[in-house]
């Protein structure tokens, strides 16, 4: 379809809509409006107390990462990303807590946009856009939204599921060409290999999957390869899990919903992921309300979920978000999955961690070697996933099942996954605090 000229605006005439006191919302990841993004610094003389929201931004823009725009923009993010933990010291970020299938409702009762700006597709014949990329919150918040601006991009996958938008329902159309952001894999490493391999043991053929992003999910994936006839439904679609399609592992076929169906609500990898999601109607975006829902992620039987944390106690508390209280990432999707694996019929839920990290001595300044399966939680660590929620534990020294169990059996179990530097230590401290 050729592009109305009358919705069609420069980035500068879209720059001219922000006012004072707006509340914009953005896409997530790759979806983020790269164009309007990276010039939005150039209008902070002419505004003040602009608030943006985002979730997982890719791009280190002018607007949050240099202080002097911080009386005229601030940042909510619902996932914090290196870029976001540098300058949060700044004073111009702040986190919003949150679980992923709720972040779009509860933040539109909080407040709602005056502008919602993502990428998306060119209008297809039909006169419909594709959100392409990611549906987590985009389609509530579009709908919310007093003004509504796509930037439309030929380099787009077009994706299908709920993310179509007709063109009457879109204020404005900005032409953009860059291409589409990329997150390369992630090579794992010896750890993430050992812990990739105790747990597609418990991955059963058949299976419908869940897995997060980094060294330790690739390394599951790979782990994966001689498995037969596996689903998806995951939040975010990776490449690991695409090349998995490719090999003829996951097939979707013993699905009990969706069946044929690879189902997400974000997609983020590289090119080759892009390439195979485009016009698949074997994938499905949908509504991260609805993917991420713990009672729709419980209908799918032998469901198995796959997070990561940073650190957990002896009772089963997860951090997952943060070091201490510095906000690190984000809770996202992982107690509503972790919670809707458990619900399903033979589901299973694993949370992966290395057994200890690097980490600077703020006294001596020296490098050394801590646990990551601690005793207690760093003052100030956000729980993200309750011990009541945790199933399975894995480190690269074994599997901890935590199922139903007391705290004198948790404490011993996670003991047995930690480090051998740092068992007798934490046994010393389980007696202490009467574990």
């Amino acid at each position: 379809m050729r592009i109305n000229p009358a919705k069609v605006v420069s980035l500068t005439e879209a720059l001219s809509l922000v006012r004072s006191h707006y509340h914009i919302v953005t896409g997530l990841g790759a979806a983020e409006p790269r164009a309007f993004l990276g010039e939005l610094h150039s209008i902070a003389r002419e505004v003040q107390d602009v608030t943006v929201t985002t979730c997982l931004p890719l791009l280190p823009a002018e607007y949050y990462m240099n202080p002097e725009y911080g009386d005229s923009f601030r940042m909510a993010g619902w996932f914090f990303t290196s870029a976001m933990r540098k300058m949060y010291p700044e004073g111009h970020i702040s986190f919003i807590p949150n679980h992923l299938h709720l972040a779009g409702r509860k933040r539109l009762a909080h407040v709602r946009p005056d502008i919602y700006i993502g990428a998306g597709t060119l209008p297809d014949r039909h006169g419909y856009v594709s959100l392409s990329l990611s549906n987590v919150y985009e389609k509530h918040m579009l709908e919310a939204a007093g003004t509504v601006i796509i930037e439309v991009n030929p380099n787009f996958p077009r994706t299908f599921g709920d993310v179509e938008v007709h063109v009457t329902d879109i204020d404005y159309l900005l032409e953009a060409d860059y291409p589409v952001p990329e997150l390369p894999d992630a090579a794992p490493n010896a750890k993430d290999k050992a812990i990739g391999g105790y747990i597609a043991e418990m991955v059963r053929d058949g299976d419908c999957i869940q897995l997060g992003i980094g060294g330790i999910p690739n390394a599951v994936a790979e782990s994966l390869r001689h498995k037969k006839d596996l689903g998806v439904h995951t939040e975010m679609l990776t490449t690991g899990l695409m090349k998995l399609a490719k090999a003829g592992v996951i097939t979707n076929k013993r699905k009990s919903l969706h069946p044929g169906k690879m189902v997400c609500c974000f997609a983020l990898g590289t090119r080759e992921l892009y390439s195979f999601i485009d016009d698949n109607p074997a994938v499905l975006v949908l509504a991260g309300s609805y993917v991420n829902d713990p009672a729709v992620i419980g209908l799918n039987d032998n469901q198995v979920s796959i997070n990561t944390t940073l650190e957990v106690d002896l009772t089963g508390q997860c951090c997952s978000e943060s070091i201490g209280s510095m906000q690190y990432s984000g809770t996202g999707g992982q107690t509503d999955t972790a919670v809707g694996a458990q619900r399903a019929k033979n589901g299973r839920a694993f949370i992966a961690l290395y057994s200890t990290a690097m980490v600077t001595n703020q006294l001596t300044g020296e490098r050394e070697e801590i646990s990551k399966i601690v005793s207690v939680l760093k003052r100030g660590a956000i729980v993200s996933l309750s011990r009541n929620d945790v199933d399975y534990v894995v480190t690269e020294h074994g599997v901890a099942s935590l199922r139903g169990t007391d705290i004198k059996e948790r404490a011993r179990r996670l003991i047995a996954i930690a480090h051998p530097l740092f068992r007798e230590e934490l046994e010393r401290e389980a007696a202490k605090l009467g574990y």
